[in-house]
């Protein structure tokens, strides 16, 4: 669910720092994939994944650069124990069989400034999908260690079912306790060392 980046985006990093070409590294500490559904056909559950490395290859330019993010699905944090564990179980991600979701970049195109489309391929369970995300270019920076930073945002939807996930429980009243459409939202902060 990866977006990503997911997230997974962040690689309008060429873009945004068209100076700096190179391989820049996402800082897990400073990123995430968060994620909503809807519960009972009338509210929001939310979470997220917390466990997510990746880097962005680049030649200054958007079309020249390629996103790989990787995700740790049993990072997955609803905060909610007894949910948590239900979705780390063989009904949805399964993380003993599948531990990892992941997102390689095929195509980046700049839709204006700081705004770009970026398809690519994103892997649950085994089942890779094509989808695509918008993303947001957050800004630059060098941080007090001499290193470059970039910041990316960026949303998709998918439909979970399309990845084998397809666990859901009818209602009396009509409709399914979850929805099938899952939004995505992805934040990432990329380092680059400068030279």
């Amino acid at each position: 669910m990866s977006a990503a980046a997911a997230t997974t985006d962040a690689t309008s990093a060429g873009n945004a720092t068209s100076s700096h070409a190179g391989t820049w590294q996402i800082d897990p500490a400073h990123s995430g994939v968060e994620f909503a559904v809807t519960h009972l056909m009338i509210s929001k559950v939310r979470g997220r994944f917390s466990d997510i490395s990746g880097s962005v290859v680049t030649d200054g330019k958007p079309e020249g650069s390629r996103i790989e993010v990787e995700i740790g699905a049993a990072s997955i944090d609803t905060h909610n124990n007894g949910r948590d564990t239900h979705l780390r179980s063989a009904d949805f991600f399964d993380v003993e069989k599948y531990p990892k979701i992941r997102f390689a970049s095929t195509a980046i195109k700049s839709d204006g400034d700081a705004e770009f489309r970026v398809t690519g391929d994103l892997t649950i369970r085994d089942v890779t999908k094509a989808v695509e995300m918008k993303v947001t270019a957050e800004g630059t920076g060098r941080d007090p260690w001499g290193s470059d930073r970039a910041g990316f945002s960026a949303t998709l939807r998918i439909d979970r079912r399309d990845f084998g996930l397809t666990w859901n429980q009818a209602l009396e009243t009509g409709g399914v306790m979850v929805s099938n459409e899952v939004k995505l939202t992805v934040d990432v902060e990329l380092t680059h060392k400068a030279q």
